[in-house]
């Protein structure tokens, strides 16, 4: 096979993979501009009423607040964790270090939907069932490997010499850490808080389990409004979570760069 040949095939493979990731998104965004009174693609004309709708339905708005906070709380609180759990693991000889690697990755392994029957039973026993900043916390901590993992990339490409020299100048190990630590591993600390914000922002399952009809966040409040008629302000509501990508995309392009982003991973 000739190397015109093998681009073609891989070219044809890349642009088959950009059509799958994109076409839903294209779809969902096209639709939600429909002049129609209900989802179909191609729309039925063009016209902004459903953006209207959904601006005049005070429910999506508190929804969408209730989320925002979660998300606020589960990135407020994975940082520190993430950030010292990401830098101990990989500086310090820990005892039992196998053991907290397979601890932190049970998350993973473990079924969403176990790990928020587990939850919930321990918010009412705790009789804190039925608040919002709960949901959040519970929210970092089934992401938090993703926050660790995040930092401890930068964290495996800081060169020790940086913090002996700063101790050898006498710097004791808290302004070591402010001053030298800290600021090499912000790109992962940056890129893991807005992978945890996102992460939380769309969690579903746990906050289905963990909130009520008085405190549901907007993924719960949108399959609450699927369960009855699907109407094309829901298709709305979702450019929301293309919206908030979108920007977390932009910030860490800003922030991290990308092309640092890609080649921490």
């Amino acid at each position: 096979m000739s190397g015109r040949s093998k681009s073609a095939i891989l070219g044809g493979i890349v642009l088959f993979n950009i059509v799958c990731l994109a076409l839903p998104t294209v779809i969902v965004l096209l639709t939600s501009f429909t002049a129609g009174n209900i989802i179909r693609f191609p729309p039925e004309g063009l016209s902004l009423r459903w953006y209207q709708t959904l601006l005049a339905k005070t429910e999506y708005q508190e929804a969408f607040l209730r989320t925002l906070y979660v998300a606020m709380i589960c990135t407020a609180v994975s940082i520190p964790a993430g950030t010292l759990a990401a830098i101990a693991m990989a500086r310090y000889r820990l005892r039992f270090l196998a053991g907290l690697q397979v601890y932190f990755l049970l998350p993973f392994t473990i079924p969403l939907i176990v790990a928020g029957l587990g939850m919930m039973e321990m918010l009412i026993s705790a009789r804190m069932f039925g608040q919002l900043w709960p949901v959040g916390v519970a929210a970092c901590i089934i992401n938090l490997p993703f926050m660790i993992w995040a930092v401890a990339a930068s964290v495996n490409g800081l060169d020790p010499d940086l913090e002996n020299a700063a101790a050898n100048l006498g710097a004791p190990p808290l302004q070591t850490f402010l001053t030298v630590t800290l600021p090499a591993v912000m790109p992962g600390v940056i890129t893991g808080a807005l992978l945890m914000f996102v992460l939380a922002f769309n969690e579903f399952i746990v906050s289905l389990l963990l909130t009520n009809a008085r405190i549901v966040t907007l993924p719960v409040l949108i399959y609450n409004s699927i369960r009855s008629v699907i109407t094309p302000d829901l298709a709305a509501v979702s450019v929301v979570y293309i919206l908030v990508a979108a920007v977390a995309i932009w910030l860490l392009d800003k922030l991290v760069g990308l092309d640092i982003f890609l080649r921490s991973k």
